[in-house]
């Protein structure tokens, strides 16, 4: 059975590593005010960012899809790992010696699958690069040499070499403690007639590596004429391999294409070395697999769906590559970034350009790109004889919506004139408000969630008191109508209680939670309570933690981390009089709601109640009547 991680280790694991750090791994990460971060949520579709990170609460939050949580969370959300599986990992970037209770810690037994898979293919790369050295892989050495890659060169991208025998890998991994079951498993060996083998055997290894760096798979390049299998022969799918959600380079590009707003992508693994080295370093590659929606999701992420974003394709200007270029227009919407596309001279690719003409050549490929819109709208025009009235008609037809679909609308009018001019329809205005039409057409659709791309309504970056209702977390009341002022400023006292507990503590502490109207925001309260309460939290670092796991279910539990990280709705800093404000405003609306209680109370009671109970009940209406008015004059000097 394995052993329970020590708690004392798991903490600190979570101090060690910055939640903004291990998300900027994933997504790029933009200033949004007050100390956070914001960028495109990795667990929804959005268009604009509404996945908010607080670096000094170690805490983030989608205000679209609602997911939050610490740096465990996100880690174990976006990479589909055990609570221990990722805390073995965070304490691996850390550098943390964990300690395991219940017997200690067995090496390779108490680890989490997707872990030892991982470790797996680690050891692997290092075995194959360790092999490219050897006497037996002078083949692969030539072969990069032959395109212009020195030993540099396969360091920097961690080339290896598999050996050509059944089972050379397999007996070294054996030997690292890896069962036969975890070698197949992993895609690392195969069943053969009398056990496992190695799947790659003799060839030369590139590691395929996910965004935040794991070697997660393989891609092997034959290099023997008898060598029956295929040019290029993947990982197959495995727990850590999906080709549809992985690019080549991209743990080296991801740094320059969020710096840069640009990300180039060519199509294989020679194509990415030879962009990167010369000096193209946004450069990236699909992994036998065409360009789609798994690998969009990733760019975006990227990008942040900036306007001023762009995408690079290089393809062969033969007619398999103009067919593919043709399918990258396809999925133009569903990038806010431009797309463009770059023709290879005489059929070259990239590693070719670079061999033939240098490094300066492929940097021009790049450079001499064209919109991807206009490369469409010329193979659409030129399969139409433009010489007959049906077939300019024709040719309207097909590429009126082209360029209705561009995102930029003074280009869009622009190409629309050219396109007249193109098809030889004098009348341009015609041609403009066919395009118009089309356009306005395709944004109506978009409203009503149709499109690819365009389908989901706009997400604001934070909740608004026009926001709809949502169900009461936690609790089984009515729902919670963001409307209601007195709710909205419920929600703000308690950010003020999480974010910044000494503007708003010891009278905070005050407040019962039959103050706070909204059911949610009584037991976030209730939470803070139990959590020591907000006077506990101006100096101490487990405060958030400590009402986070007050929490009686996930629900309560994401209501506390999302007003943990939602922004104040301030523009200056808050200080004291601005949590002033909020204190009175939740204090005099609970004190006013107890006066038309107390007001229904006399009603019912009516001239022949008992005078002495009618007295009480006066006397208390009088007292909270005077309590108001002094909120009402004083402000916080009279809480």
């Amino acid at each position: 059975m394995a052993g329970r991680i020590n708690d004392d280790d798991v903490k600190a694991v979570r101090d060690a590593v910055p939640i903004d750090a291990v998300v900027s791994e994933y997504l790029q990460l933009r200033n949004a005010g007050g100390g956070n971060l914001k960028g495109l949520c990795p667990f929804h579709d959005e268009k604009s960012p509404s996945f908010h990170v607080s670096p000094a609460k170690g805490l983030y939050h989608c205000f679209g899809c609602q997911e939050g949580g610490d740096t465990v969370d996100f880690v174990m959300k976006i990479d589909h790992l055990s609570f221990a599986e990722t805390i073995e990992r965070l304490a691996a970037q850390a550098g943390i010696t964990l300690r395991y209770e219940e017997g200690g810690y067995t090496p390779g037994r108490q680890q989490g699958e997707r872990t030892r898979l991982v470790e797996a293919h680690k050891a692997a790369a290092q075995y194959y690069t360790e092999q490219l050295e050897s006497p037996e892989a002078v083949i692969a050495r030539t072969f990069l040499a032959d395109r212009g890659f020195d030993q540099d060169a396969a360091q920097h991208f961690g080339i290896g070499y598999s050996p050509a025998g059944w089972d050379h890998l397999t007996r070294f991994l054996r030997g690292r403690g890896f069962s036969d079951k975890e070698l197949v498993l992993s895609g690392l060996s195969q069943e053969g007639r009398r056990g496992p083998i190695d799947r790659f055997r003799g060839r030369l290894m590139w590691p395929i590596r996910d965004i935040s760096g794991e070697v997660v798979g393989f891609g092997a390049r034959k290099l023997r004429d008898d060598d029956n299998g295929p040019k290029y022969l993947n990982t197959p799918e495995t727990p850590l391999y999906r080709k549809s959600q992985v690019l080549y380079g991209i743990d080296l590009a991801k740094k320059e294409i969020a710096k840069t707003n640009r990300a180039v992508v060519v199509e294989g693994y020679t194509d990415v070395m030879a962009c990167h080295l010369a000096g193209i370093t946004t450069a990236i590659a699909t992994c036998g697999t065409a360009f789609g929606e798994g690998h969009i999701k990733i760019l975006r992420r990227l990008l942040m769906d900036n306007s001023g974003s762009e995408v690079v394709f290089t393809f062969d200007g033969d007619a398999a590559g103009q067919k593919a270029a043709l399918r990258a227009f396809e999925d133009d919407q569903k990038f806010a970034a431009e797309t463009s596309i770059a023709i290879t001279p005489g059929g070259m690719d990239p590693c070719d350009l670079r061999l033939a003409e240098g490094d300066q050549a492929v940097a021009d490929l790049v450079e001499s790109r064209t919109p991807l819109f206009e490369f469409a709208l010329r193979h659409v025009v030129s399969r139409h004889n433009l010489d007959t009235p049906v077939g300019r008609a024709a040719a309207l037809d097909e590429a009126a919506p082209i360029v209705a679909r561009i995102k930029n609308s003074a280009i869009q009018h622009e190409s629309a004139v050219q396109l007249a001019g193109i098809l030889g329809i004098l009348d341009t205005q015609f041609v403009v408000r066919r395009v118009s039409q089309l356009a306005r057409w395709a944004r109506e659709r978009g409203r009503d969630g149709g499109g690819p791309g365009q389908g989901r309504p706009q997400r604001r970056e934070a909740p608004s008191a026009a926001e709809p209702q949502r169900p009461a977390p936690g609790a089984g009341g009515p729902a919670l109508n963001l409307r209601s002022p007195a709710h909205r400023v419920e929600r703000e006292l308690l950010k003020l209680a999480l974010q910044r507990p000494d503007l708003v503590s010891p009278a905070f502490d005050a407040y019962g939670t039959d103050e706070f109207t909204a059911p949610p925001y009584a037991v976030v309260r209730q939470c803070i309570e139990e959590a020591g309460g907000a006077t506990t939290g101006s100096a101490d670092g487990d405060y958030l933690a400590r009402v986070r796991d007050a929490a009686p279910d996930d629900t309560v539990r994401a209501m506390v981390t999302e007003l943990a990280v939602e922004p104040l709705h301030t523009r200056r800093d808050p200080d004291e009089v601005y949590a002033g404000v909020q204190l009175v405003a939740v204090r005099l609306a609970a004190v006013n709601q107890r006066v038309m209680e107390i007001r229904g109370t006399l009603q019912r009671l009516g001239p022949r109640a008992d005078p002495e109970q009618l007295t009480a009940v006066q006397n208390e209406l009088w007292v909270l009547q005077q309590y108001g008015q002094s909120l009402r004059e004083r402000g916080a000097a009279a809480l």
